[in-house]
């Protein structure tokens, strides 16, 4: 349910209290049921500073607002009283008289002393009004009024906490963060400057008031911002009483059923007081006159066109002449307001001289700020640029950036004095401690750069110089790899240490820096060698076979083997593991540092000794097997490569993948013995002789059957060369026969075939010169030459689905 506005007079234009009309409102508003849970705000500024219009947009109420249009006058007389509506807890509002006014005149403020008094001492909160535009001026903005409470409160009440919210009316473009500490400052001083009594003289002012500063807009130019503002501000007043609220600590608040008569009380003491007095008129018309003057001038310096161009120009560059310009704009202003406020009060024409000067140079600062920040930016900028090309011309780095530096610093000081306006005594040392911070960061950032670029060639150099050759000699590993390699790691981080080191001499680096980039360079290429290693480690199972494939397939001339039978297998394989066990114990552990293992004579016990039954009957059954632990003796564990027990699982692993390329060699020799041994055994040759002697007596009786044994030994060989008996019958019996019986009829009659050729083709002139001598050795011959000829027919004899099919060199 809505609620409705009450109010009421609470003290009249002559001082009266009205007793009546306030517990009438009492009754109205229920205020005796509140206890303790209500508040009370009031507020007091100047004639006609629209108090009334504050309150009725802020709080709800329904007081009695000035006419614009009928003039400015007197609205408000006394003090009134009303309910806030819709706010919690329940809020009274108070609207003062306001000051200054004429229609009580300067000589009687009697009331307007008092009626402030009496709002300080009966509110939780005291909405100041003053005019934006007013802020520094003594009457305006109640400092006079102030002092006279602050002193007069103390004597007259208990300490209470009150809070004092300024509200600036009209805000202009100056933001709140500049005019708040002014205010809290004069209110300090204030404070500071009244006597106290005895019992409050190191009470300090957060004792008795909570400083609070609040800024609005125009409500006859920017009405809706203005109510947008008010609305904002009307949240800060609901529970404005509990913990951390808006109001203080209502340190002596009395219940809200004696607040009439403690509201008649502080009245009535507050009239009977009659010390209350005001600053001198003189000091008051000096006060708002400076105030005004110095407000036109620095209007005047607003508009400037020469500073309105000045300002816009030195935000994007640069501006020459900067400092001259702008203080011959500053010392016009500040003659004119000499030379209209010489005859006010030299104490107030001095401080608002002051104020002024302040004002200005606040104005002015961004600009002479955006000026050292485009000069100390050029300044970095041309310095990069200088410091590149000296770099790329050859010069030392350290030479060039001291010079490069210290020409760049004096720039910038030099553009630092042209900037200068005389009014201030601003220091750029702050600007150019931080130019000159940046231009060693960028030093710092090139240096890094370089230093960066030099590591990085020479850890190039180093890959380069180290990799393949170190790859190649695990390659080939033996006795001497681990030395050979040493001494190349030796050799090659010399030469780039050395280069390095040389390079570093420009830069006039401090020995420490210098030893750590040349303990690093020399740690890189030892880590280089350490990370080959490892590589060649993990794939030394790979490694082991090719070794053993290489020597076990071939000969001392790298020839492919031939098992012909007459090979000492087991001689070769002992060999050809015994260099890959060699391969094994090189890649164990890495030995960059000239110390003595016994890795080889560990593998050699444990992998090929123990292959002899006689050396495990030496050892005896309960001897503990050395490749039985995860590390080498005296050999650390950033150094081991292949642990024992790993070095045992790799020669077991290689040793079952290389079994089956020895068994095909021993396979491979027993064939080849077979194919190549046709003669009986030499019992059955000796039986042969003995049995058939008779048979070879009578062959050597008759030459016939010689001749006829001897063309049928060649018509048997050509038939076995051209049928390939031995390659048919390596498939097996059943295949060769079968194969055999495919080729046997087409391979006869292409020999006799040949045969025939060859008795058809006429004799030659040289063969009748011959003679009858020479046709026993043409007949040989002619046997030979059907011999070859029929190696040849035979070569073309191929077989496609089991069909033959015969081809003749003459056809073709």
């Amino acid at each position: 349910m809505a609620e409705e506005c009450c109010s009421v007079q609470l003290i009249d234009g002559d001082g009266g209290f009205n007793v009546g009309g306030v517990e009438s409102f009492m009754k109205t508003v229920k205020l005796a049921e509140c206890g303790l849970s209500y508040a009370v705000v009031s507020i007091m500024g100047p004639q006609s500073s629209g108090k009334s219009t504050l309150l009725n947009h802020l709080f709800k109420t329904n007081f009695r607002e000035m006419d614009a249009f009928r003039g400015r006058s007197q609205t408000t007389k006394g003090i009134w009283m009303a309910r806030g509506v819709n706010i919690e807890p329940l809020t009274i509002v108070m609207d003062l008289e306001g000051s200054d006014g004429r229609e009580r005149g300067e000589d009687d403020t009697a009331f307007e002393k008092q009626s402030a008094l009496f709002a300080l001492a009966v509110s939780d909160i005291v909405l100041i009004n003053m005019w934006c535009h007013d802020i520094g001026r003594e009457q305006a903005a109640n400092k006079p009024l102030l002092k006279t409470v602050f002193q007069v409160m103390m004597r007259l009440f208990s300490p209470r906490k009150t809070t004092l919210l300024f509200v600036i009316r009209d805000k202009t473009r100056t933001p709140l963060e500049n005019l708040e500490p002014i205010l809290r400052e004069d209110i300090q001083k204030i404070w500071d400057g009244v006597p106290k009594p005895e019992a409050h003289k190191e009470t300090p002012l957060s004792e008795f008031f909570n400083v609070e500063v609040t800024a609005l807009s125009s409500y006859e130019e920017k009405e809706e911002q203005f109510l947008e503002q008010v609305g904002n501000l009307r949240q800060r007043f609901n529970q404005s009483i509990a913990p951390g609220g808006l109001a203080g600590d209502r340190r002596g608040v009395v219940p809200a059923s004696g607040f009439s008569f403690s509201a008649q009380q502080i009245w009535k003491v507050i009239k009977e007081n009659k010390d209350l007095d005001l600053p001198a008129h003189k000091v008051m018309v000096a006060t708002v006159r400076c105030e005004e003057i110095a407000n036109e001038k620095l209007a005047s310096v607003t508009g400037n066109e020469e500073w309105i161009e000045l300002d816009e120009a030195v935000q994007h560059d640069v501006v020459p002449g900067f400092g001259k310009r702008l203080t011959a704009i500053l010392e016009k202003c500040f003659s004119d307001y000499d030379a209209e406020a010489f005859f006010f009060d030299e104490g107030v024409r001095t401080s608002k001289r002051e104020q002024l000067e302040s004002k200005l140079l606040q104005l002015v600062n961004p600009a002479y700020q955006a000026m050292l920040g485009h000069l100390r930016t050029k300044t970095l900028d041309a310095f990069k640029d200088a410091f590149e090309k000296a770099l790329a011309r050859g010069d030392g780095f350290a030479a060039a950036s001291r010079e490069c530096t210290e020409a760049f610093l004096a720039k910038f000081d030099k553009g630092c004095e042209d900037a200068t306006i005389k009014q201030a005594n601003w220091d750029p040392s702050k600007i150019r401690d931080k130019l000159k911070r940046d231009i060693e960061a960028e030093i710092l950032s090139v240096r890094t750069a370089k230093l960066s670029e030099l590591t990085e060639k020479y850890e190039k150099q180093l890959d380069k110089a180290l990799k393949e050759p170190v790859e190649a000699l695990f390659e080939t590993a033996g006795d001497d790899t681990w030395p050979a390699i040493r001494k190349l790691l030796n050799k090659e981080t010399k030469v780039a240490v050395s280069g390095l080191e040389s390079d570093l001499a420009g830069f006039e680096l401090d020995q420490a820096m210098v030893d750590e980039l040349l303990s690093k360079l020399e740690k890189y290429a030892r880590s280089v060698v350490e990370n080959k290693a490892r590589e060649e480690s993990s794939r030394i199972l790979i490694r082991m076979k090719d070794r053993f494939s290489t020597l076990f397939s071939r000969d001392a001339d790298s020839m492919p083997r031939v098992w012909t039978g007459k090979e000492d297998i087991k001689s070769i394989t002992k060999t050809a593991r015994s260099a890959s066990m060699k391969l094994l114990s090189t890649l164990a552990a890495i030995r960059l540092d000239e110390e003595k293992d016994e890795i080889e004579n560990t593998l050699a016990l444990a992998l090929v000794e123990t292959s002899k039954t006689g050396a495990i009957k030496e050892r005896g059954m309960d001897s503990l097997d050395p490749l039985a632990s995860s590390s080498w003796e005296k050999i650390g564990s950033e150094k081991t490569l292949l642990t024992p027990v790993q070095c045992k699982n790799v020669w077991r692993q290689f040793k079952s993948e290389t079994e089956f390329t020895v068994t095909q060699a021993i396979s491979a020799q027993e064939a080849h013995k077979r194919n190549n041994n046709w003669l009986p055994p030499p019992w059955a040759i000796g039986a042969m002789l003995v049995l058939g002697f008779n048979e070879i007596m009578m062959l050597l009786r008759n030459p016939l059957w010689l001749a006829f044994i001897f063309v049928a030994y060649l018509v048997g060989k050509a038939m076995w060369v051209q049928l390939d008996i031995t390659g048919d019958f390596r498939h097996g019996f059943l295949p060769g026969i079968l194969s055999l019986s495919t080729k046997f009829v087409p391979t006869v009659m292409s020999i006799l075939k040949k045969l025939a050729e060859e008795g058809q083709r006429p004799n030659t002139p040289d063969q009748q010169q011959r003679g009858p001598g020479m046709d026993s050795k043409s007949f040989t011959n002619g046997v030979h030459n059907t011999s070859s000829s029929s190696s040849s027919t035979s070569s073309n004899v191929t077989s496609s689905d089991g069909a033959p099919d015969i081809s003749s060199p003459l056809k073709q």
